[in-house]
């Protein structure tokens, strides 16, 4: 008995002990890191800027705002994408059915560039069309040469026919060979004349080596007198870049000191650009333009509701540098006073802010459109940047990559914006290659057309002659071109478009 007494305290001790040692095995203080590590922030990136910005974002499930409340389900997930512009494609709503413009961005600065003006490229357009309507035989032609470019320095002009593009004869079969033009840094083409129908080398061949090119895309203009005496302003205009605006009123600067009664715009191959800059064409055309009238309304997502705002016609255009920079000083204007209506050549490339002209002016004056039926884009976007507030300012400065997703619709005074299937001309004119002349060429098919209509003379129309060779164009290298259709908002911008109209 006593020796039980005297081994109790031990036991008890011996309880307590072991007692707290398996309740320290069931409640670890310091539980191991279960967190799922993100393996690419760029990702990150992608989703948060898309989440934000993204016009149809209410559209893609991924892009719930709920989707990153479980922060290692949220880096699973991401983590399921090795690259950021694979996620950035999964993210797209109905991607090339709904949304066709969305585009991931390597290199913001050669995007910036290439919104000035500034690319490096071979200096020319091109389309391509088949020979017969029974052959093979596949012709291309070019449609217009950028001056001071490789292809103007190879005297390369509007009409050339080529058959040879790196030494290949093309035909139906093989003519994707072209598509080195947008990834080579060295092209030949082989040229040759059509006589009966037969491709006939001429023996020039020229090889081009891609460089740095400035374009300006006030790429032609005269005034025409027809047979009636009426003074007609013809301008064609190729992209509506912000760094030209001064080039651009200075054209209608000359327009209004001529007394021109009518013009003619010719947007064939204009696919786009800067808003601001179709706020400043549509102030220029349109004679009672006023700052207090709404030429056209932007409409973000919902969360973005409270940026909506309107552009208005303006008094003044900003001058922007070749830099992008603007430099602090206005130009007045130059207003047509005398129009009425505008007449404008169209074709399947005219896009985006081109539309934003003839849809935005057309509660104010007609818009009579000659050609084929446009592309068909009411939205735009403007360049996401990894960013705190997705602008060009303290971008993370490890990475160039950046997005264009779509971020607005476009909508004109009257709330119109369907036009997803482009518009359709009031006279339908094709572009054949046969008939391709010299811009400001009389008897160049979409000018004369134009022409004869404001002439009242729009039964020659119907008679046009069937093209000799050729068929209608079937491929642009318009359309793979990167930014070749785009109507986006530049950072710079933003203070001057005023969202207090209503």
């Amino acid at each position: 008995m006593i020796l039980k007494k005297k081994f109790l305290p031990y036991l008890l001790i011996f309880s307590v002990v072991f007692f707290i040692n398996c309740s320290s095995d069931d409640v670890d203080p310091d539980p191991p890191n279960n967190d799922v590590e993100l393996d690419n922030e760029i990702n990150d990136f992608v989703w948060r800027g898309m989440n934000a910005n993204y016009y149809w974002q209410e559209n893609v499930s991924n892009l719930a705002d709920t989707k990153n409340d479980d922060k290692n389900e949220y880096h699973t997930y991401l983590n399921g994408y090795s690259e950021p512009d694979d996620l950035f494609e999964k993210l797209l709503f109905e991607k090339g059915l709904t949304d066709r413009f969305s585009w991931f961005i390597e290199d913001y600065e050669e995007q910036n560039a290439s919104f000035r003006g500034v690319t490096d490229s071979f200096g020319f357009d091109f389309g391509l069309a088949i020979l017969c309507e029974n052959c093979n035989e596949v012709i291309g032609y070019v449609t217009y040469v950028v001056p001071n470019s490789p292809a103007s320095d190879a005297n390369m002009k509007r009409g050339d026919i080529f058959y040879k593009f790196n030494d290949v004869e093309l035909n139906i079969n093989n003519y994707t060979i072209v598509n080195a033009y947008y990834t080579d840094d060295n092209i030949s083409l082989d040229f040759a004349t059509i006589p009966d129908g037969v491709i006939t080398p001429n023996d020039v061949k020229v090889s081009l080596t891609i460089r740095e090119v400035i374009e300006n895309p006030v790429f032609y203009s005269d005034i025409i007198t027809n047979s009636q005496g009426t003074k007609i302003g013809y301008l064609v205009y190729n992209g509506f870049k912000y760094t030209f605006h001064e080039e651009l009123n200075n054209i209608f600067g000359d327009f209004k000191s001529q007394n021109i009664q009518e013009l003619i715009l010719d947007l064939r191959y204009n696919g786009g650009g800067s808003v601001l800059t179709s706020a400043y064409l549509a102030s220029m055309i349109y004679a009672n333009a006023s700052t207090t009238e709404i030429f056209a309304k932007l409409v973000y997502n919902s969360k973005l509701s409270g940026e909506n705002g309107n552009y208005p016609f303006f008094d003044d255009a900003r001058v922007y540098n070749q830099d992008g920079d603007y430099t602090g000083a206005d130009v007045s204007i130059n207003r047509l006073n005398t129009l009425s209506k505008i007449y404008v050549i169209t074709s399947g490339g005219t896009a985006s802010a081109s539309e934003m002209i003839l849809n935005g002016l057309s509660p104010f004056m007609s818009v009579i459109k000659i050609g084929e039926t446009t592309y068909g884009k009411n939205v735009g976007s403007y360049t996401v940047y990894d960013s705190p507030d997705y602008n060009n300012n303290n971008v993370n400065p490890t990475h160039k990559n950046a997005m264009q997703p779509i971020t607005f619709k476009i909508f004109n005074k009257l709330d119109q914006s369907d036009y997803t299937n482009g518009f359709e001309p009031d006279y339908e004119v094709v572009e054949y290659v046969s008939e391709m002349k010299a811009f400001g060429d009389l008897d160049e098919p979409l000018l004369k057309a134009a022409l004869d209509v404001i002439s009242g003379e729009s039964a020659k129309l119907y008679n046009l002659k069937e093209p000799e060779f050729g068929g209608k164009q079937f491929f642009n290298s318009l359309d793979k071109k990167p930014l070749s259709k785009e109507m986006y908002i530049i950072p710079q911008e933003f203070d001057q478009n005023t969202n207090d109209l209503n």
